[in-house]
């Protein structure tokens, strides 16, 4: 089942990634996509993150070119998607991963400051609205696919206020967009990552002062599968199928990627 989106265009926004040691969930979706056949618009908010992105793409022999774009900015999302559509003149996927937690100052509901939350909602939640926005009406066209990146912190007890419920807004704006997008085609998913081994959810916690050891060690016990936390690469090959015809029939679905977190209380 080589080549699952042969010939397909995509955007991959949040494609580059925080350094760290491992890889990230943007950066590897979008080499999943390049090896699979689409060409890929790797966006992210630094050029050089995203030009690393597309440079491990090209040594591959994928097509892939790099964008800067802070999609918190309505003009940044405007133009990256008529960048696309120039290179590429249509669009068939559109994949948002974008997010962050600690990064941008969240904490729970009395420590929260109303400049985190503003933050967390820019990031998290605002900037996906705004790159649907501009991306709806070329997918339209192409039938194409949606899938947004939210979190299992939307379901479970995650502490932080800011980031659980920005990405529980992420779920609802992907059921509103594929509710009212299937007449033209287009499906909308969303992926909810549970506890990843990536340089976003690591470096973080790493910075205040845990040590690595300590801080891989403490999650991977949290996994009830096999005690191990997810990769990038596990986001990527969940996106690949949502993105890929063999989901043709599947929209509005919030698909986890937890290790069975979700389901395992207690254990």
């Amino acid at each position: 089942m080589a080549k699952r989106v042969e010939g397909k265009a995509a955007i991959v926004v949040g494609g580059g990634q925080t350094p760290g040691q491992t890889v990230g969930n943007g950066r590897a979706t979008a080499i999943v996509l390049a090896r699979e056949g689409a060409q890929v618009i790797v966006a992210d908010r630094t050029l050089k993150a995203a030009q690393e992105t597309v440079d491990l793409i090209r040594d591959e022999g994928g097509q892939a070119w790099a964008f800067e774009a802070d999609i918190t900015r309505e003009d940044d999302a405007r133009r990256l998607v008529a960048a696309a559509l120039e290179r590429f003149r249509r669009l068939d996927i559109l994949h948002n991963n974008v997010g962050a937690s600690l990064a941008l100052g969240d904490a729970v509901a009395t420590e929260l400051t109303v400049e985190a939350f503003d933050r967390s909602f820019a990031v998290n939640l605002k900037g996906m609205w705004l790159v649907c926005k501009h991306g709806l009406p070329a997918l339209r066209e192409t039938g194409g696919s949606i899938v947004n990146i939210a979190s299992m912190a939307a379901r479970n007890a995650y502490p932080l206020v800011g980031y659980k419920t920005m990405k529980a807004g992420v779920v609802a704006l992907t059921e509103n967009l594929a509710a009212a997008n299937a007449r033209y085609g287009v499906r909308a998913n969303s992926i909810l990552p549970g506890l990843m081994n990536t340089p976003m959810a690591i470096e973080a916690r790493v910075a205040q002062g845990t040590a690595r050891d300590e801080v891989i060690a403490a999650r991977d016990r949290r996994v009830p599968l096999r005690r191990r936390m997810g990769t990038g690469w596990d986001v990527a090959h969940a996106a690949l199928f949502l993105h890929s015809d063999e989901a043709g029939f599947i929209t509005g679905v919030s698909l986890a990627v937890d290790g069975g977190e979700g389901v395992s209380w207690g254990s």
